[in-house]
């Protein structure tokens, strides 16, 4: 298995696409390397929700981990996930991303799961996935009211069952739930890291000890990422709280209602930034309207990354 160890800010990169709905590489290079000139970040997350990926083809996929390898090279690690509807196409794009040169898996709860699941399905999903390829797996941890959630009880029994689960991503939304995933998976003999996916409330979630955070509002806001956990690492409340106000406009404005539109955001935000040329997503989602642009904009200014008259400040 690779040495991989999930901890500190792993932002998820987006996926800049073309006015004709092909992907952008030279846009999508240009992106990696602001990524990459943050500094503090552990790795990069491709191919999950912040890419489009219930858009993306198999083949396409494969490409957007080859532009990022080939742009990353062995700076960063890179973690790919693995979004299926079945466990044999789960295991097909885990085989595939382990021979592209991923780092790790991040492991979507398949759709179907939707309807309800028992922890011997949960298992027999991420078996396949284990079985495809050796490579570390961090398990996405939905929330239970999507019923595509883990049960605590079946998480401790993937995780006792497949030796390379080594992490989950939580977005369980529930801030009780969330502590227990940090007491207990964490505290467990084998240690199973918990990465917060709650950007809306990434401060306490942090303080309750996550061994770090893995997000797509990090395609935006890495640094300010990295200030609010270092900051939390060093027990250091002003310096953390000074980070969080910065951040809180932009989380309000990015994961507002509709949700389905938290990544679209992102990508009016990079424009705004004047990091990206464009802000275009693939259907069914819709270019956002310029009301909404315009929210972006004033979070960003009150967030210090953007002037009044619209020039780009310090992250």
């Amino acid at each position: 298995m690779v040495d991989f160890s999930p901890r500190g800010v792993i932002p998820a990169c987006l996926l800049p696409f073309t006015d004709t709905l092909a992907i952008d590489e030279p846009a999508f290079r240009s992106h990696l390397r602001d990524l990459l000139a943050v500094d503090g970040i552990s790795a990069i997350t491709l191919n999950a929700h912040s890419t489009e990926v219930a858009s993306c083809t198999l083949a396409e996929q494969a490409e957007v981990l080859r532009i990022a390898l080939d742009e990353v090279g062995g700076r960063l690690p890179l973690v790919h996930g693995v979004y299926a509807e079945g466990s044999l196409e789960a295991a097909r794009i885990a085989a595939q991303a382990q021979r592209g040169g991923a780092a790790a898996l991040l492991v979507f709860p398949p759709g179907p799961f939707t309807l309800g699941h028992t922890t011997a399905m949960a298992l027999a999903h991420v078996r396949q996935i284990a079985a495809a390829s050796d490579l570390p797996l961090i398990l996405f941890q939905y929330p239970l009211a999507t019923r595509q959630g883990y049960s605590l009880e079946t998480l401790e029994a993937v995780c006792d069952a497949v030796p390379s689960v080594v992490a989950i991503k939580d977005w369980c939304n529930d801030a009780k739930l969330h502590e227990q995933h940090v007491r207990v998976l964490q505290g467990r003999a084998r240690r199973i890291s918990v990465l917060s996916t709650h950007s809306s409330w990434l401060f306490p979630s942090l303080v309750l000890g996550c061994d770090g955070l893995l997000s797509g509002a990090g395609s935006v806001m890495a640094a300010l990422q990295v200030d609010l956990f270092r900051a939390v690492q060093g027990d250091d409340l002003a310096a953390a709280r000074a980070a969080a106000a910065r951040m809180y406009p932009l989380a309000q404005a990015f994961y507002a209602e509709p949700f389905v539109d938290m990544h679209n955001r992102m990508k009016e935000a990079l424009v705004l930034l004047g990091r990206q040329a464009r802000a275009v997503v693939r259907p069914p989602l819709v270019k956002i309207g310029e009301a909404e642009i315009a929210r972006l904009r004033a979070a960003l200014v009150q967030a210090g990354m953007l002037a009044e008259d619209g020039t780009r400040l310090a992250a």
